[in-house]
C-alpha cells in the first residue's frame, strides 16, 4: 500500500457466483478487472477491495430475485462486506418480460442474470456492473463518493440489453428489465451459452463411438447402396431429423433430464429449463452428427471402390453418391447412437439438464482460502 493509498477510503465489494459452474467462471475473470474498472468508471478516490465468493450450489427457485438478493444480503453482512453483487445463471422474470439486473438500496445487493445478456456475457457485465455499483452506492448515500450523475432510467441507453427500468425509484429498489421480444430471444440464446453444449458434446463420446460401429457395419450392406440412391434429398432429410429427434428424446427420457413444476419450480421456470436443455442437447448432437457425417464419408470413399458401387447401382459413380450413402447411414446410426448414450457416465449426461448443477471442483471460495 501506498502513502497516498492510506489516507483514501476503502470499499470492500462482494462478487458472488450462484451457482458456482458457469457464473464462477465469468466471475472469476471479472474480479481480475474489476477494482480498475470502478475506479475509472465510479471513483478514483477510494481503494476498491473485490472479493470473490461461491453462492449456493442449486439457488432457490420459488423466491426469484428476491430470495437471491436476501441471501446475498446475508452473506454480505456475514462477510463485512460494503455492497455485493451476485451473478447467476438463473432465469428470472419481472412484469412478465425477463429480468436483466436487479438493486436493492437497502440491503446494499445487486444481482445481474447472465442469460438475459445474451451471448456476450462477460462483454456485457464489465460494463454492467460498474455502473450498478455506482447506482447502488448512490442510492445508498455512501458519502465516501460522489452522487452518480445519470439517472437509473439511463442505463436503459448505455446498455444494449436492458430495455426499460421499473421498481421503486425512490427507495432504492430498481430492476432492470429486456425487451418482450427480443430480450427473451436473448434469453433462449443466454441459457444455451450458460448451458455449454461442448461440455454435452465432449459429455456423449460412447454415443459417437455406437454411431460409428452401427455406420461401419452399414457400409458393408449393398442393399443400404441402393437405398440410398433411391432416396431423395427430402426423404434424407426426414430421416435425418426423425433420427436426431429420436435420439434427443431418448437421452432426456434415459436419463431423466425432464424438469416438472412443483412447488419450488413454476411452469414458467420449468418449461425454460426443459427448452434449455433440449436446445443444447439438440445443438450437441446436431455437432456429433456432423462429425459422424464426416467420418462415414471418409470411410465409405476408403472402403468402397468405385467399381464397387458402380456395378450395385448400375451406373456411372460420382463423389456425390458417397456423401448421400453417408447421410443415409449417418441418419441411421444415431439409433445406434442412442443405445451407445445408454452407457453414458450418468453426471456427464445429467450436466446437460439446465436445472441440474454438479458438485463445484475446481472453484475456491473467498472464505475458504
Amino acid at each position: 500500500m501506498t502513502r497516498s493509498d492510506e489516507h483514501r477510503p476503502e470499499i470492500v465489494v462482494g462478487l458472488v457466483a450462484t451457482p458456482p459452474d458457469h457464473p464462477a467462471r465469468v466471475t472469476a475473470r471479472l474480479c481480475r478487472e474489476l477494482a480498475e474498472r470502478l475506479a475509472d468508471r465510479v471513483g478514483a478516490d477510494v481503494q476498491w477491495s473485490v472479493q470473490q465468493g461461491w453462492g449456493d450450489v442449486a439457488p432457490r427457485r420459488d423466491s426469484g430475485a428476491e430470495g437471491l438478493l436476501d441471501d446475498l444480503a446475508r452473506r454480505r453482512t456475514d462477510d463485512g462486506w460494503d455492497v455485493a453483487i451476485c451473478l447467476t445463471d438463473l432465469p428470472l422474470h419481472a412484469d412478465g418480460v425477463p429480468l436483466v439486473a436487479q438493486t436493492s438500496a437497502q440491503r446494499r445487493v445487486a444481482m445481474v442474470s447472465l442469460p438475459a445478456l445474451g451471448l456476450r456475457q462477460l462483454h456485457t457485465v464489465r460494463a454492467v456492473v460498474p455502473d450498478l455499483m455506482s447506482r447502488l452506492l448512490t442510492d445508498t448515500c455512501d458519502q465516501r463518493l460522489p452522487p452518480a450523475e445519470w439517472k437509473p432510467a439511463e442505463l436503459a441507453s448505455r446498455v444494449t440489453v436492458v430495455h426499460r427500468l421499473a421498481g421503486d425509484n425512490d427507495v432504492g429498489e430498481l430492476r432492470y428489465v429486456a425487451s418482450p421480444l427480443t430480450g427473451r430471444a436473448r434469453l433462449l440464446t443466454g441459457m444455451i451459452r450458460a448451458n455449454r453444449p461442448g461440455r454435452a458434446l465432449l459429455g456423449l463420446s460412447k454415443l459417437l463411438v455406437g454411431a460409428f460401429g452401427t455406420a461401419a457395419f452399414s457400409l458393408t450392406n449393398s442393399t443400404i447402396w441402393r437405398m440410398s440412391d433411391t432416396l431423395g434429398p427430402l426423404r434424407l432429410t426426414v430421416i435425418m431429423l426423425l433420427g436426431l429427434t429420436a435420439l434427443v428424446a431418448w437421452l432426456i427420457i434415459a436419463h431423466d433430464l425432464w424438469e416438472k413444476p412443483d412447488r419450488q419450480t413454476s411452469a414458467e421456470l420449468a418449461r425454460l429449463f426443459n427448452l434449455g436443455t433440449v436446445l443444447t442437447l439438440a445443438l450437441a448432437t446436431a455437432a456429433s452428427y456432423v462429425v459422424l457425417l464426416v467420418g462415414t464419408a471418409l470411410a465409405a470413399a476408403l472402403l468402397i471402390d468405385t467399381s464397387m458401387l458402380q456395378q450395385s447401382l448400375q451406373r456411372p459413380v460420382q463423389a456425390t453418391d458417397y456423401l448421400t450413402l453417408a447421410w443415409l447411414i449417418s441418419s441411421l446410426a444415431t439409433v445406434g447412437g442412442a443405445i451407445g448414450s445408454g452407457m453414458e457416465d450418468e453426471e456427464t449426461v445429467r450436466a446437460a439438464a439446465y436445472g441440474y448443477h454438479p458438485e463445484p471442483d475446481g472453484w475456491l471460495d473467498e472464505k475458504d482460502r
